[in-house]
C-alpha cells in the first residue's frame, strides 16, 4: 500500500460522520483507535459464518473458527517478531495482561525484594504491582522524569540492585508521549537479575515492536489501540518464564488432568487462557496487524511525525497554553493546559465543534502530581489525522479562549 491518506481516512467509516453538523475531527486515538473496514468486516464474518467454540470441537465450524484463532496468534509474534507463537498469550487487554503478569509472576515475590516502576506509569502498570506488593511484602520504588518528561537514567540505575525483581514501565507515555529508551534500561536491569516488563500499549500502533532486540522478559499490548477489537489484547513472554510461572486463572481450556485431588495444567499458550475467549476479537486482530502492516511503520512515523511537529509548533502559538511533555524522543500525543480555563470545560467545547479529544488525568495521576496539576486536555494523532485537522484543532481551541 502506497501512503494515500484519502484512501486511509476512506477505510474507516467514522471519519465520514459529521458530529452535532461538523465533520469528525477525532483527535483521541490514544484513548481508542478507530476501525478500519477490513476489522468490521473480520468480525462479522466470524459471527455469520464461522460462530462456534474452538479448540474443542471436531466439527467444521470450530475447526474454522480454531484455524483463524491460530492464525492470528501466528501474527501478533509476527507483529512483535515473537521467537514462538506460543509465546504469545491472548488476554482482554493491556490491563489484563499486565494483572497476569503482576499475580503470576508476582507469586514468586517475597517480602523485602523490588519493585521498579517510574513516574509516567499507566494506572494498570502501578495497581496490580501495588496489589501483589500488599501479599508479598514487596517494595515499590520509582525511577523519576525531568520536567521533559524524560527517565533520569542515572536515578533509575541507583535504583537497581541484588533485590530488584521487577521493572516494570512504559514504552511510550500515553500522557506525555515520551519515547523511552527501553533496549537501554531492560539491559540495566537484566545486569543485576531483574525481569523486565513493557507495557506497550501506547507504542504499538506508532512505532515497530521487536521483542528479540529490546529483549524484554513480558510484553502487553491491547487491540484496541491498534485499530482492532476492544476486549483483546496480548502478553508475550519468553518460553522459560511463562513455563515456570503459575496460570492466572483456572478453568476450561487451561488444564491437561482434573481430578478432585489435584489438576494438572495444560502446555502454552493454553495454561494462561481460561475459558471461552473473544474469539471474533481475536481473529480480527490479524486483520488490524495486516492493515498496519501494509501501510508499513516507515510511512506511519514519518506521517505522524510531520502532525506532531506542525501541531507542536501551532500550539506554541497560542497564548496561555502549556504542553507536558516535550522529550526529544516523543509521539503523537500533545498534552496541555490552558490558562484559567479547565480542561473539562475545553473539551465540552471542543466536542462542540465536531472535535474529539480526551480531558483529564488519562489514568496518569502520579503524572500529573509530579506537575502539579490535576489533569489536561490530549489531542492524539495517528495515520489517519491531518494536517487540516490540526488547523481545526487550533481554531477550536480559539473559540474556547473567545467563549471564557
Amino acid at each position: 500500500m502506497s501512503y494515500d491518506i484519502k484512501k486511509i481516512r476512506s477505510d474507516f467509516p467514522e471519519l465520514a460522520e459529521l458530529i452535532r453538523g461538523k465533520p469528525l475531527v477525532y483527535l483521541d486515538s490514544a484513548a481508542s483507535a478507530l476501525k478500519p473496514k477490513v476489522v468490521i468486516e473480520a468480525i462479522n464474518r466470524h459471527y455469520s459464518f464461522e460462530a462456534a467454540n474452538i479448540h474443542r470441537g471436531v466439527h467444521y465450524l470450530s475447526e474454522q473458527g480454531t484455524t483463524q484463532y491460530e492464525k492470528s496468534r501466528e501474527a501478533c509474534a509476527r507483529f512483535i517478531n515473537a521467537e514462538l507463537p506460543h509465546e504469545v498469550i491472548f488476554t482482554k487487554g493491556t490491563t489484563d495482561a499486565l494483572n497476569l503478569v503482576a499475580n503470576s509472576y508476582g507469586s514468586l515475590l517475597s517480602a523485602g525484594d523490588e519493585i521498579i516502576l517510574t513516574t509516567m506509569e499507566h494506572h494498570s502498570n502501578i495497581v496490580p504491582w501495588q496489589m501483589i506488593a500488599e501479599k508479598t511484602g514487596a517494595i515499590i520504588k520509582v525511577a523519576p522524569i525531568n520536567s521533559q518528561g524524560e527517565i533520569i537514567l542515572d536515578e533509575y540505575k541507583k535504583l537497581l540492585n541484588k533485590k530488584t525483581k521487577v521493572v516494570s514501565f512504559t514504552l511510550i507515555s500515553n500522557g506525555l508521549g515520551t519515547i523511552n529508551p527501553a533496549k537501554e534500561m531492560i539491559k540495566m536491569a537484566h545486569e543485576v537479575g531483574a525481569v523486565t516488563v513493557l507495557d506497550a500499549a501506547q507504542a504499538a500502533p506508532h512505532i515497530k515492536i521487536d521483542v528479540k532486540d529490546l529483549d524484554c522478559d513480558f510484553l502487553a499490548l491491547s487491540g484496541h489501540k491498534i485499530f482492532g477489537p476492544t476486549g483483546i489484547g496480548i502478553i508475550y513472554g519468553k518460553e522459560d518464564l511463562l513455563n515456570k510461572i503459575p496460570p492466572y486463572q483456572g478453568g476450561g481450556d487451561m488444564i491437561d488432568r482434573v481430578s478432585f485431588e489435584k489438576t494438572t495444567y495444560n502446555e502454552l499458550p493454553f495454561k494462561f487462557e481460561a475459558g471461552t475467549p473473544h474469539i471474533a476479537g481475536a481473529i480480527a486482530l490479524k486483520d488490524a496487524i495486516e492493515y498496519i502492516e501494509a501501510i508499513g511503520f516507515k510511512d506511519i512515523e514519518k506521517h505522524e511525525k510531520e502532525i506532531l511537529d506542525y501541531a507542536t509548533d501551532k500550539l506554541k502559538q497560542i497564548e496561555g497554553l502549556t504542553i507536558y511533555g516535550t522529550a526529544k524522543n516523543k509521539t503523537s500525543v500533545i498534552s496541555f493546559t490552558l490558562e484559567g480555563i479547565h480542561h473539562q470545560d475545553a473539551g465540552t467545547i471542543l466536542d462542540q465543534q465536531g472535535i474529539a479529544v480526551r480531558t483529564g488525568h488519562h489514568c496518569n495521576q502520579p503524572l500529573w502530581a509530579f506537575y502539579g496539576i490535576d489533569g489536561t486536555i490530549r489531542a492524539s494523532f495517528c495515520f489517519y489525522n491531518t494536517m487540516e485537522e490540526v488547523d481545526l484543532l487550533v481554531e477550536g481551541i480559539k473559540k474556547v479562549k473567545e467563549f471564557f
